[in-house]
């Protein structure tokens, strides 16, 4: 299809002195999990994350498989992504491969560079400052800069969440657990490390990434790092709008977009990321354009299974809809010409969401095609129907149209007619439609078919704003 269509156990101490919520602070307590006891297998690994890992080594550092990776090996899954951290700075880690590249100003990282994969090193970074090291925070708390280096202990206290804390070493192929991730993976919990709203208030995209991980795990956020999320939820607004695109991508285009979406609603983050379709929804009385959009994820969830090309633009059409749909209504009902009221919408929607979301536009210039589109499946003149056809973004309108059914059944039969349209000939598609009398071309309270006759726009009518009104 086209690109453009979206269409372990065992060990030595108390693991839970490291979590959330104790007075004074995260004491970091070690557990280490013999190689019996988990199923961490260099199998699973990347052979250029084990070459990192040994180099370290035999250099005198200590380096270790940190993160995403050993938590998800830990549950059953292949990591594609493989993280290393370890006591040696980024300048001594680029002395000890020529293939070492050094980025970041926030947070200063060693990428090492093996054809298409990228293994991310990472030196071990404090909690605290004293004064020697490279941090900086704004007046709401959140870093803006952190390149303070210590420990093995101190990187461990200050990442996000316990699953993402554990430590897988090479020298003799134990996990190392200081703040109870071990047990919290076995638990299948997500729980924050430290005061959950410190942490929130630090970087609020936290919120999101609690929500995600949840979704793709399977997971349950643990209710004392769920508890802040509601009231803190408006601290998305001031996160930076081009980092809250990529995580929109990363939750809704990895292949758990329907259990993100219903995280989001579940913790009300909805309105901080997507107000005019939280907003839409909530006035939505038969939850029919919910459903739509449901039904949307879950086709993407399935194209990612299928290893299928997704599309962030079909994504965002596809979310921020229900938005467009009820901005379109309110525009009509001041009087609006149908044409000019689907062009005013479509940008409305985009400029706002644009405060939250940089949507580039690469992305929002043919989202808002597939949207205006729409009213152009119910014309039935020969010259049209070729037009459309021939239209660059006319298959992802129309699988675009197809979703639509999951609101209203009243499209059924203009995606029949494009359904067949598409596989007929050129010349069998004109014989048909010379041969059938006129068709009314609008929808539903468009107005008297002559007056539609007369229009000069390729557009006629609103689309289905009142789909599952």
């Amino acid at each position: 299809m086209p690109e453009n269509v979206h269409n372990g156990h065992g060990s030595t101490d108390s693991s839970h002195a490291g979590h959330a919520g104790h007075a004074g602070g995260v004491q970091p307590t070690l557990r280490t999990i013999p190689r019996e006891q988990h199923n961490v297998s260099r199998k699973e690994i990347s052979p250029n994350a084990l070459r990192v890992l040994y180099r370290l080594r035999d250099a005198g550092f200590g380096g270790y498989l940190v993160g995403g990776a050993v938590r998800d090996i830990l549950v059953g899954g292949h990591p594609k992504d493989f993280d290393v951290a370890t006591d040696a700075t980024p300048e001594q880690v680029k002395s000890l491969f020529r293939n070492c590249r050094l980025i970041g100003r926030r947070f200063r990282l060693a990428h090492v560079v093996y054809g298409r994969e990228i293994i991310e090193v990472a030196t071990f970074r404090a909690n605290s400052d004293d004064g020697s090291g490279d941090r900086e925070t704004d007046n709401g708390g959140r870093l803006v800069r952190d390149n303070v280096y210590g420990s093995i202990e101190d990187d461990a206290v200050r990442r996000d969440f316990t699953a993402n804390a554990l430590y897988y070493a090479v020298e003799d192929f134990s996990v190392r657990d200081y703040v109870g991730g071990f047990e919290d993976v076995q638990n299948r919990l997500m729980r924050l490390i430290g005061d959950p709203e410190t942490r929130y208030r630090e970087d609020p995209v936290r919120m999101l990434r609690a929500v995600r991980l949840a979704a793709k795990l399977g997971f349950e956020i643990e209710s004392g790092t769920a508890a802040p999320i509601p009231a803190l939820a408006p601290l998305l607004r001031e996160a930076a709008p081009a980092r809250l695109f990529e995580e929109c991508l990363k939750l809704f285009l990895s292949g758990h977009a329907v259990q993100s979406f219903l995280g989001l609603e579940r913790y009300g983050l909805l309105p901080a990321l997507l107000p005019e379709t939280a907003a839409a929804l909530a006035s939505n009385r038969s939850g029919a354009l919910r459903r739509m959009l449901l039904e949307g994820l879950k086709g993407t969830d399935t194209r990612v299974a299928n290893d299928e090309p997704v599309s962030p633009a079909f994504l965002f059409a596809m979310l921020l809809w229900p938005a467009y749909c009820r901005a379109l209504m309110a525009l009509q009902a001041q009087g609006v010409h149908a044409v000019e009221a689907q062009r005013r919408a479509a940008d409305r929607v985009t400029v706002h969401q644009l405060e939250t979301i940089a949507l580039p536009r690469r992305f929002s210039l043919p989202m808002q095609e597939i949207w205006l589109l729409q009213t152009r499946f119910s014309q039935r003149q020969r010259k049209r129907v070729f037009r459309l056809l021939s239209h660059p973004r006319f298959r992802a309108a129309y699988d675009f149209l197809n979703l639509r059914l999951a609101a209203s059944d009243e499209h059924a039969a203009d995606v029949a007619f494009w359904r067949d349209a598409q596989a007929k000939s050129g010349d069998e598609l004109a014989a048909q439609l010379e041969s059938q009398p006129a068709q009314a071309t609008g929808e539903e309270g468009a107005g008297p078919r002559k007056r539609r006759r007369r229009r000069r726009h390729g557009g006629h009518e609103a689309p289905a704003a009142h789909d599952g009104e």
